[in-house]
């Protein structure tokens, strides 16, 4: 196995990575964003305020994209587990 497949192999894991984790960050962003934004102009500091929409925001997206996300997952541990016989040469 040479240097290049070794690092074709992590650029690939580290995108599958930044693909599945991203829309959550960035709903987790967004809703935070909102949030905030709502807490200065009304002077509302509340810890729960922030904590509870951002965990439903999370949950609302798993639901939605959960199946792609895991099937995205699936295949490329199926692509990684086809290329196991190649790497031991």
């Amino acid at each position: 196995m040479s240097i290049g497949e070794v690092v074709s192999l992590l650029r690939g894991g580290i995108l599958q990575v930044i693909l599945l984790a991203a829309p959550l960050l960035l709903t987790a962003l967004i809703v935070g964003l909102v949030i905030a934004i709502i807490q200065a102009t009304t002077s509302i500091q509340e810890q729960t305020l922030t904590f509870v929409p951002k965990v439903l925001a999370i949950l609302l997206v798993l639901g939605l994209l959960g199946g792609w996300m895991f099937t995205s997952l699936g295949d490329y541990t199926v692509q990684l587990f086809r290329m196991i016989p190649q790497m031991a040469r």
